[in-house]
C-alpha cells in the first residue's frame, strides 16, 4: 500500500490571549499548516518551508517548542488507490499575525483554544490540539 509522510505544525501567537493558526483548505475542511516532506528533509525543514508557502510566515518568525511532538496516521483514497499518511505535528510559537495565504487556501483565522477546537475539521486536528495546549500550560 502506497505510503506518505508529512509534517505540519500548530503554530499560535501569545498577545493579551493565545490564539491558535487554522487554515481553510480548498476542499472545504480546516486544519494546521502541513505539506509532504521532501527527500532529505527534517520534520522542521518541511513545516518552515510549508508554512513559509502556506502562509508567508519566515522562518524566523516561528520558534518550535522543545518537548511537542505529535504524529496522527490515516488512510484516504486517490486515484482508485488507499493511501496511508503519517503526519508529525510540531508545536511552534509565531512572532506574527501577520499571514500571506497561498493558493493551496481560501481563508485563515487566528482563534483561542475553544473557537479553534469547534472549527477544526477532523477529530484528529482537535486532539493535537489539544495535547499543544496542554504542552504550553505545564
Amino acid at each position: 500500500m502506497p505510503g506518505e509522510r508529512s509534517a505540519g505544525a500548530v503554530i499560535y501567537h501569545q498577545g493579551e490571549e493565545r490564539t491558535f493558526l487554522l487554515l481553510k483548505y480548498g476542499w472545504g475542511h480546516w486544519d494546521f499548516v502541513k505539506g509532504n516532506m521532501e527527500e532529505g528533509e527534517e520534520e522542521r525543514d518541511t513545516v518552515l518551508r510549508e508554512a513559509e508557502e502556506e502562509t508567508g510566515l519566515q522562518p524566523g518568525d516561528l520558534t518550535f517548542h522543545p518537548r511537542f511532538r505529535e504524529t496522527i496516521r490515516y488512510f484516504y483514497r486517490r486515484e482508485n488507490r488507499t493511501i496511508h499518511k503519517e503526519v508529525v505535528y510540531l508545536l511552534a510559537h509565531s512572532a506574527t499575525r501577520e499571514v500571506r495565504l497561498s493558493h493551496e487556501h481560501t481563508d485563515y483565522v487566528w482563534l483561542p483554544l475553544p473557537e479553534a477546537l469547534d472549527r477544526l475539521t477532523y477529530d484528529n486536528a482537535r486532539r493535537v490540539l489539544g495535547a499543544a495546549a496542554s504542552a504550553l500550560d505545564e
